[in-house]
């Protein structure tokens, strides 16, 4: 463990602080960096070392860098930018890291709760009105339609894209039994009428 020795500002007073010594704070802090695999199967580091990573407001990180091929690669190139070793945390900080990089706020607002609806109101799991309404598709849609929305709905809901598993096993689900239905439809003889 290292220790580090800052100052706490104060405005005014000479030289910039309130009375005639500055006061000076030691604290303790251990270096540490965090890993998130990227879509292209490689993985970024994001690591912290003058302080340590705060959520509110979001503190960048002193380095970070993508394109390690493994884990121990990615912990030997934030320790070679660190200069000295470095202990692992959560890889959520490394996404929240990737999500302000893409312009997005470091954290996912919350999900709004569920409320409690009458289970008569909500077509039943696994039904071809419930799959289409997953899907947001309305009833006689194509196959093509049905890869096209089920795309969409997975680049929303992977859980490597900041999604919910649910959601998106729910999503699978869903294409899967659209899929199926249209199909079937496909298949079957034209009426005569």
């Amino acid at each position: 463990m290292s220790t580090r020795a800052s100052r706490v500002w104060y405005p005014g007073g000479p030289h910039g602080f309130r009375g005639e010594t500055p006061p000076i704070t030691t604290s303790l802090f251990t270096g540490v960096y965090s890993v998130v695999p990227t879509r292209r199967r490689r993985f970024l580091w994001a690591a912290w070392w003058t302080a340590p990573p705060q959520a509110e407001p979001f503190l960048r990180p002193d380095a970070s860098s993508g394109g390690a091929r493994t884990l121990a690669e990615a912990r030997a190139a934030a320790e070679r930018a660190a200069g000295r070793s470095l202990v692992a945390i959560e890889a959520r900080w490394a996404g929240a890291w990737v999500r302000v990089l893409r312009g997005d706020p470091p954290w996912p607002a919350p999900r709004p709760e569920r409320s409690e609806a009458p289970a008569a109101a909500a077509p039943p799991s696994g039904s071809k009105t419930w799959a289409l309404g997953v899907l947001g598709l309305a009833p006689g849609a194509t196959p093509d339609e049905i890869k096209r929305a089920f795309r969409g709905a997975a680049l929303r809901t992977h859980p490597d894209r900041g999604g919910d598993d649910a959601a998106f096993i729910d999503a699978r689900r869903a294409f899967d039994v659209a899929l199926a239905s249209a199909e079937a439809r496909a298949r079957r003889p034209a009426r005569k009428g």
